[in-house]
């Protein structure tokens, strides 16, 4: 075995493509039990901010829709069928739990942990198993690990809090007054859609600092070409940040020009009902949705030494500084830019497999 890959979504994939293309023996352990990654637990309404044909992995674009920018359903068939056409080994239920160095390489450990509810966190009984290979490659995303901040008075709230990767649609929130925390795309998405929908109860959307829109006609399209600059050291590039934080989606924007989105300053604190601000104001609260962001799930690395920069294990692009033959995929920009994105990770998993490459050709070079 040549390689393990540690995770069997988008950038699981990605990896898998090309290290099937450059002949290296491998095999995909995915917590999930089935094909999908992430999108298997998206919020009804979600859809991809670009066009099926700047949505594709290596090597196999994505089939066109014809009813506007791609569903979540479309995404997960066409990543079911993504394996199926590469005849990629993925290996299912499999919650790996820990990566240690032994001998020339790593020693992958895990459980066959069948997983009902899919959130790839193990929770239940199987067999231990042990996988041993000189090069690691983790994709596991950052899904798994949702993020809610410490807030004052949030122990103390008695209505209904979920996280963002819990949402799922407007109706369950009919009658409830419901507030959306976080100024990014999920937080502007779900206020959209909660604030447009009639049946829900009066809606508040708080955010740290003014939300920034990106311009009306910005898409996925133009964040990857200005993501593309920035690797490629186009001068005056700036990366995705300059543009601005949310894209203009058809719920946004009917959302924010209709005057049902409006932006609220974040509260003081939490009461046992809902919520106060500085100002002396107050709201009585059903729900609370924190769209607060994820972390990368990526406890299974806590054994290896690694060394840490600005919060992130340091990497160069998605080679992991300090342990040679250790690759970390698809969590974001300090992996690479726009490697969290479906067209945007193949490029990092080439550079991942072009290293994978040349490691291993050094090795036979020595050993002869």
């Amino acid at each position: 075995m040549d390689v393990v890959v540690i995770g069997g979504g988008q950038a699981g994939l990605a990896a898998a493509f090309y290290l099937r293309r450059a002949g290296l023996s491998y095999v995909v352990l995915d917590a999930a039990p089935s094909a999908g990654g992430a999108w298997r637990h998206t919020w009804d309404s979600l859809r991809l901010f670009s066009p099926a044909e700047y949505s594709s992995l290596p090597g196999w674009p994505m089939p066109r829709t014809e009813d506007g920018n791609p569903d979540a359903a479309h995404v997960i068939d066409y990543l079911q069928r993504y394996e199926e056409r590469y005849d990629i080994p993925v290996e299912r239920s499999v919650h790996v739990t820990g990566v240690r160095e032994g001998g020339e390489g790593f020693v992958v450990t895990g459980v066959d942990a069948a997983d009902d509810d899919g959130d790839g966190d193990g929770d239940g009984d199987g067999d231990s198993r042990t996988w041993r290979a000189p090069v690691v490659v983790s994709a596991t995303g950052t899904w798994s690990r949702p993020f809610v901040p410490a807030f004052d008075g949030r122990a103390t709230f008695l209505g209904r809090q979920l996280h963002s990767s819990r949402y799922v649609r407007p109706a369950d929130h009919a009658g409830r007054a419901v507030m959306v925390v976080g100024g990014a795309n999920s937080g502007a998405q779900i206020a959209a859609e909660l604030s447009l929908d009639p049946e829900v109860g009066e809606v508040c959307w708080c955010t740290i600092d003014e939300p920034r829109f990106l311009p009306d006609d910005v898409d996925g399209r133009e964040l990857f070409r200005v993501a593309s600059a920035r690797v490629r050291g186009e001068a005056g590039a700036r990366g995705v940040g300059g543009l601005g934080d949310i894209v203009v989606v058809p719920s946004v924007r009917e959302a924010r020009d209709s005057g049902a989105l409006r932006r609220s300053p974040m509260p003081t604190r939490l009461t046992r009902s809902g919520a106060v601000w500085d100002d002396g104001m107050s709201r009585e609260l059903d729900d609370i949705v924190w769209c607060t962001g994820f972390r990368p799930a990526l406890r299974h690395l806590d054994g290896l030494d690694l060394p840490r920069e600005n919060g992130h294990i340091a990497t160069d692009g998605p080679t992991a500084r300090g342990i040679r033959g250790l690759y970390l995929i698809g969590y974001g920009d300090w992996t690479g830019p726009a490697s969290a994105t479906l067209i945007g990770v193949g490029q990092w998993a080439r550079a991942a497999v072009d290293d994978i490459v040349t490691l291993r050709d050094g090795v036979t070079a020595r050993n002869r």
